[in-house]
C-alpha cells in the first residue's frame, strides 16, 4: 500500500492550507509534483526514500487537496513566489530550516523559484523533466507548442479553459496524461482515480489555469529581474528528463540551466515525462547518490 507508513497532515502556509504526507527518518526531503497530480506521484518511491530521508510529499496549492485560493489579475496567489513560500513555512512548520528537494513538472518549476528566493533553505535540488520556463517560451516553435499544447490553451482569459475542462475534468486528466510517451499504463488506478476526482473539485480548474497564466505572466517578470541581476541557483543542482519525452525533443536541458545555475549535472533516463511513475527505480538510485552525497 502506498504511502502505508506516511502520516497525513495539514498545514496552514500564508494564506492557504498545505495537505501532505510525512514519513520516514533522517535529513528531510521535499517532494513536489506536477500537473495534473498531486504527492501520489512518489508513491512508488517514497517507501524507499524514507529509509534515507524524512520524507514529506505535499499537494502544491490549487492542486489535490490543498487549498485553492482566490486569485487577482496579476495571477500573484498562484505565482512560482508565493507556491514557493508556502512549502518553505511547511518545512519550517516541522522544524527543517534547510531541506534537500527534489520536484517534478509544475513543482520543478515551484523548487526553481524557491532556490532563488530561499536561497539558505534549499541544500540541493533535483528537477525533472523540465528546462527554465523563460527559455521553454522564448524557444518556443511548433514542435513544442504541439506537444505541450495545454501550456498555452490554460493561460486562456478566463472563464474559457475553465468552462471547458470544467464540463469533463477526468476527460481532460486522461487525454492529457494519456498523449505522453508511456500512455496511461505507468499510473495506478487508484491514482488516475485520484487525479480525475481532485479536478473535478470546486475551483481546482481555475486554480489550475492560474497556475499556468502565473507561469506566462508574473512568473517570466520573476524570472527576467534574477536575470537582469545576475542571481542563479547556488546549491548543486541535478537535472533529470525522460530520453523519450518533450524536453529531450526540443530542448538542450543541460545547456539550459547552466545560463541559471552556478552547479549543475544531470542525463536522461529511460522513459518519458512522468518520471516518477515510469523509471522509479532509476529515479530513486539518482535521488540516493546525489542527496546523500552530503555529510551529515
Amino acid at each position: 500500500m502506498a504511502f502505508e507508513n506516511f502520516t497525513p497532515f495539514h498545514v496552514v502556509a500564508g494564506d492557504t492550507d498545505i495537505f501532505g504526507v510525512k514519513g520516514g527518518a533522517g535529513p528531510p526531503l521535499l517532494l513536489l509534483h506536477g500537473h495534473p497530480q498531486s504527492h501520489l506521484i512518489w508513491a512508488r518511491c517514497a517507501a524507499q526514500l524514507a529509509e534515507h530521508f524524512t520524507v514529506i510529499a505535499t499537494d502544491l496549492r490549487g492542486y489535490g487537496a490543498s487549498g485553492k485560493p482566490a486569485s487577482d489579475s496579476a495571477h500573484t496567489p498562484y505565482s512560482k513566489r508565493a507556491m514557493a513560500a508556502d512549502q518553505v513555512a511547511l518545512m519550517r512548520h516541522f522544524g527543517f530550516e534547510r531541506f534537500l528537494v527534489c520536484a517534478h513538472d509544475r513543482g520543478a518549476r515551484v523548487a526553481h523559484r524557491m532556490a532563488l528566493d530561499h536561497a539558505d533553505a534549499v541544500e540541493r535540488l533535483m528537477l525533472l523533466d523540465i528546462a527554465p520556463t523563460l527559455a521553454m517560451y522564448e524557444a518556443t516553435n511548433r514542435a513544442f507548442a504541439t506537444h505541450y499544447f495545454h501550456w498555452f490553451f490554460l493561460i486562456q482569459p478566463e472563464p474559457l479553459p475553465e468552462t471547458l475542462i470544467g464540463a469533463n475534468p477526468a476527460a481532460y486528466v486522461d487525454a492529457v496524461m494519456g498523449s505522453r510517451h508511456a500512455g496511461l499504463a505507468p499510473f495506478e488506478p487508484a491514482s488516475l482515480a485520484a487525479y480525475r476526482m481532485a479536478l473535478a473539485q470546486p475551483d481546482a480548474v481555475h486554480a489550475m489555469c492560474e497556475d499556468y497564466r502565473a507561469s506566462a505572466s508574473i512568473d517570466l517578470e520573476h524570472d527576467r529581474a534574477d536575470i537582469e541581476r545576475g542571481h542563479k541557483i547556488a546549491c548543486p543542482l541535478r537535472v533529470l528528463w525522460g530520453d523519450k519525452g518533450v524536453i529531450e525533443k526540443c530542448f538542450d536541458a543541460l545547456a539550459e540551466w547552466r545560463l541559471v545555475a552556478r552547479d549543475v549535472s544531470g542525463r536522461s533516463l529511460p522513459c518519458g515525462h512522468y518520471i516518477p511513475e515510469e523509471a522509479p527505480e532509476e529515479l530513486v538510485a539518482e535521488m540516493l547518490s546525489f542527496f546523500e552525497a552530503i555529510e551529515q
